[in-house]
């Protein structure tokens, strides 16, 4: 037998873009490392569908802005016939985020900015290479995931006066596969749910277009969360993607904050200090909702509002893309459900209804 026989495959990725410069800095990126290998370099999607058959990569890195089919047409035929793992490249502009919250419902896993002249290299890359890996093992639940996103949603019915809305609050962390989980949860809530706070790892300049994107769907107004806004029933907000967003309180008013501290667990916006603020200053007024992602943040924080009294959902492994913040959040003890991402809303709005009966003054 040979010394090779019992060494762990490599990685393999094929980059599709029409930049050569980008291919070439891609390519030497991903070969630094020593568990992957970027196989082939494919300038149009045409050339891509015959390296795909002929090469059999494990992840596809994607620039979704290219001539001829176009990227995104491109990724939508690829879902549909031949889902696999794909990370798409795209720039950090409102079209080109605009373009990567649509490949993310057609079933991307993950993205990545396009490298620019003042980025730190090795940063980029050690990101880089965390999100192929985590594209790599994501490959079983792909196909499902596109499947399950052509399934209309049915908006829940309205709660009526059942709870005081003002009196609750949803808080909700997710990561990798996050942004069309949210919106699965998103868009069956009734327009008078609580308000809702959430914490999505992503960059900058996407954020505010994954707003306006899950605003047009849902019945409950969407914002990308500014700081020092009343949380009101039928609102969600967002942390944008240069600051952590935080719970506070003003009187029997709950308010958002907005802090530019250091990441927190390599993020920022973290879902640590999101649920750490809810744990402080609501307690037993909370919901907490643990959606798909890679790593831990946030599960000793869930734990905490777990401990202050707060009732808590976690995304099950059979509909997570990346099953890591989850199970985190269940190995510490912090989570009193676990639940489909289908079935959530329905189960967040029952417990709901069952609080405003306990909590109903008389």
């Amino acid at each position: 037998m040979s010394l090779s026989s019992g060494k762990i495959p490599k990685i393999k990725v094929l980059i599709i873009a029409d930049s050569a410069l980008l291919c070439s800095i891609l390519k030497q990126m991903i070969g630094s490392f020593s568990d992957m290998e970027a196989i082939d370099v494919a300038t149009n999607p045409s050339q891509a569908q015959n390296m795909i058959r002929t090469s059999k990569p494990d992840v596809l890195m994607l620039d979704v802005e290219m001539p001829g089919m176009g990227g995104l047409t491109f990724l939508e035929k690829l879902m549909r016939l031949q889902p696999m793992p794909v990370l798409l490249v795209s720039s950090l502009t409102k079209r080109g985020s605009k373009a990567a919250l649509r490949a993310l419902e057609l079933g991307v896993v993950d993205f990545m900015p396009k490298p620019g002249i003042n980025e730190v290299m090795q940063e980029y890359a050690d990101d880089m290479a965390d999100k192929i890996r985590t594209a790599s093992r994501s490959k079983a639940r792909l196909a499902r995931q596109y499947s399950d996103t052509t399934i209309p949603a049915i908006p829940l019915p309205a709660l009526g006066n059942r709870i005081t809305s003002t009196e609750m609050v949803i808080i909700l962390g997710a990561s990798t596969g996050g942004t069309e989980a949210i919106k699965e949860f998103l868009i069956k809530l009734p327009a008078d749910t609580p308000g809702i706070l959430i914490a999505q790892h992503m960059p900058e300049s996407f954020t505010k277009s994954f707003a306006e994107r899950l605003d047009s769907l849902c019945k409950i107004s969407v914002v990308e969360a500014q700081g020092n806004e009343r949380v009101l029933p039928g609102h969600a907000y967002i942390a944008p993607g240069h600051s952590h967003l935080l719970l506070k309180r003003s009187g029997e008013t709950y308010m958002t904050e907005l802090s530019k501290a250091p990441p927190v667990n390599h993020h920022r916006p973290s879902v640590e200090v999101l649920f750490r603020s809810a744990a402080r200053h609501a307690g037993t007024s909370v919901i907490g909702v643990m959606l798909t992602g890679m790593g831990k943040d946030g599960a000793n924080a869930m734990l905490e509002m777990h401990q202050a009294g707060a009732y808590n959902f976690a995304q099950n492994e059979e509909t997570c893309i990346v099953f890591g913040m989850p199970r985190e959040a269940i190995a510490v003890g912090a989570v009193d459900e676990v639940v489909p991402i289908q079935d959530m809303a329905r189960r967040v709005l029952y417990k709901l209804a069952e609080a405003g009966v306990r909590n109903i003054r008389i």
